[in-house]
C-alpha cells in the first residue's frame, strides 16, 4: 500500500514515463545496485552486498524480459545479460567485487547507449511531420 506523497509521486512517475525513459530508469537502478553491493563486499557486509546484487540481478531480468526480439541485436543483448547476471553471481558467491566492477562498467556503457539513442532525432516523434 502506498502511503507517502513519495511513493505516490514515483508510482505516478513510472505509469507515465515513455518506454525509452524507463529502460534508463532500469539501467539507473541496476548501477546503483551493483554499486551497493560491491560497497558491501568492502566493508565485508556480506548481508548488504547479496541482497543488493541479488537486486541488480532482478533488474537485469527485467532487461532481459523488455527486449524486442523483432531486432537482430536482440539476441546480442540477451546474450551480455546473461553474462552479467552469471557474474553477479560469481561476484556474490566469491564476494569478489571484480565481476561487480565489470558488470558496472557495462551497465554504465549500455546505459549512456540507450540515453544517446533516445535523444537521436530519428527517434523523435518531432522528427515525424
Amino acid at each position: 500500500m502506498i502511503t507517502s506523497p513519495y511513493q505516490k509521486y514515483q508510482q505516478t512517475q513510472l505509469q507515465t514515463a515513455p518506454p525509452a525513459q524507463l529502460l534508463l530508469m532500469l539501467y539507473d537502478g541496476a548501477i546503483r545496485f551493483v554499486r551497493m553491493g560491491t560497497s558491501g563486499i568492502d566493508e565485508k557486509n556480506y548481508e548488504k552486498a547479496n541482497n543488493y546484487l541479488c537486486k541488480a540481478q532482478a533488474v537485469i531480468n527485467e532487461l532481459i524480459a523488455a527486449l524486442n526480439h523483432d531486432y537482430p541485436v536482440a539476441k546480442t543483448l540477451y546474450q551480455v545479460y546473461e553474462y552479467m547476471i552469471h557474474q553477479l553471481i560469481q561476484s556474490n558467491l566469491k564476494k569478489d567485487k571484480k565481476p561487480a566492477i565489470e558488470v558496472l562498467d557495462y551497465l554504465i556503457e549500455l546505459r549512456d547507449a540507450w540515453d544517446t539513442a533516445s535523444k537521436s532525432p530519428s527517434s523523435s516523434a518531432e522528427q515525424v511531420k
